[in-house]
């Protein structure tokens, strides 16, 4: 997603990037050739190598690895399924700068908001089991939520709540920046944002929040009366046939994975962010999974395979967000013509999407969330790729000079 300086706009579980100073990352002192996805231990047969062609291949390796090597991205993992045309599933850099270990296409990742797919999803099923409706108040289900009575869950779900994000209050980010292990519990988060004026209206203005999303969790845990990573294992994940998704509890991160770099840190300094605990993001951004459950993803999430046509297309009834060629629906934005979401948490980004209209799916997973010149690295890995591959739909399209 297209963004600022003072805001990242669907940056996952991201922290506020104004309240740090942003420093660039140590570039890779080796070149690495891209690695190829017949040589992991997963997809050996998702994508035989030369599919879409040599000059088409080769072209898409020089624009990633020009990207990676300008933003200093320390490591790249794209998957691009183009049916009737091919597909490219490579990475490129490294996984491990200490240890100089290459990226692969088979690594866990941090995923950041893409996590509120998932948690909307599990929401929209609740809603197609007839156990909740859209625009029931919050106040219903939770209580003590500033305007509670007049902000749905439908607004909740579209960010237009008006409710203050709580990752914007500065002690929360002092909180976690000076102890990134420490354990928060849905109510320790809310109680920051909430301390905070309403920012707008419900229904009034885009404002992405993981605020939102957290209430939604609760949502579900209370309709569900059961705990909301459970929910979404047994009613989202498992049907959609995710074998390497997973919602931790704490910061406990499945093997192999890169590991992930920030300046997201309280000397603004890169660090190693890879074991720090995301349970302040829970079901706004907390979430685990592959290059090739995303795979798989992307398309369920788009085309509604686990909702009814009719809830799905509430789903995609997107309003615009302020973002020049951008819309949000419920949990999902439509990027010219992409739909699906990104994420970005310390040490991590990704990028998600389905395009309809060629029924292609593109993954992008880096192992950094250090911005390059105001804009997240994942934004320009994908738009790269898709000004190659899907000129006339071109992801995060930058905004003519005037």
């Amino acid at each position: 997603m297209r963004t600022t300086p003072s805001r990242r706009l669907c940056a996952a579980a991201l922290l506020v990037a104004s309240v740090l100073t942003p420093v660039m990352a140590t570039p890779a002192t080796a070149d690495i050739a891209p690695h190829v996805a017949g040589a992991d231990r997963q997809g050996q047969d998702e994508c035989p190598p030369g599919q879409l062609g040599r000059d088409l291949t080769a072209r898409l390796d020089k624009a990633i690895e020009d990207v990676r090597r300008e933003a200093d991205i320390p490591g790249v993992a794209v998957g691009l399924w183009m049916p009737g045309k091919g597909c490219y599933v490579r990475a490129t850099g490294l996984a491990d700068k200490a240890d100089r270990e290459p990226m692969t296409t088979d690594l866990y990742t941090r995923i950041g908001s893409e996590t509120k797919t998932f948690t909307v999803t599990a929401l929209l099923e609740l809603v197609d089991d007839r156990r909740i409706q859209l625009d029931d108040p919050i106040s219903r289900y939770v209580d003590g939520v500033p305007n509670g009575d007049r902000i749905t869950l439908r607004h909740l779900a579209e960010m237009r709540s008006g409710l203050f994000p709580y990752t914007e209050d500065p002690g929360f980010v002092r909180g976690v920046l000076s102890d990134p292990s420490r354990s928060y519990t849905p109510q320790e988060v809310l109680a920051y944002g909430f301390k905070h004026k309403n920012t707008s209206a419900p229904g009034k203005q885009f404002q992405y929040s993981n605020t939102n999303l957290v209430l939604l969790g609760l949502v579900i845990e209370k309709v569900s009366a059961k705990p909301a990573a459970d929910f979404i294992r047994e009613r989202v994940i498992r049907p959609a046939g995710l074998d390497h998704t997973v919602f931790p509890s704490g910061s406990e991160f499945p093997d192999p994975h890169a590991r992930g770099y920030t300046n997201q840190t309280t000397s603004g300094k890169i660090e190693d962010s890879t074991d720090w605990n995301p349970s302040w993001a829970w079901t706004a951004g907390a979430m685990i999974s592959n290059l090739h459950d995303l795979h798989r993803w992307a398309k369920v999430v788009a085309t509604g395979e686990l909702l009814s046509p009719q809830t799905q297309k509430q789903r995609l009834r997107t309003l615009p967000t302020g973002f020049p060629g951008t819309s949000y629906g419920l949990g999902i934005f439509e990027s010219d013509g992409w739909i699906g979401h990104n994420g970005s948490i310390p040490g991590y980004e990704s990028v998600t999407v389905y395009l309809p209209s060629q029924k292609a799916t593109l993954v992008v997973l880096l192992n950094t969330d250090v911005t390059h010149e105001g804009q997240e690295p994942s934004s320009l890995v994908a738009r790269a790729i898709t000004e190659i591959v899907t000129p006339d739909n071109v992801y995060d399209r930058a905004v003519p000079p005037r």
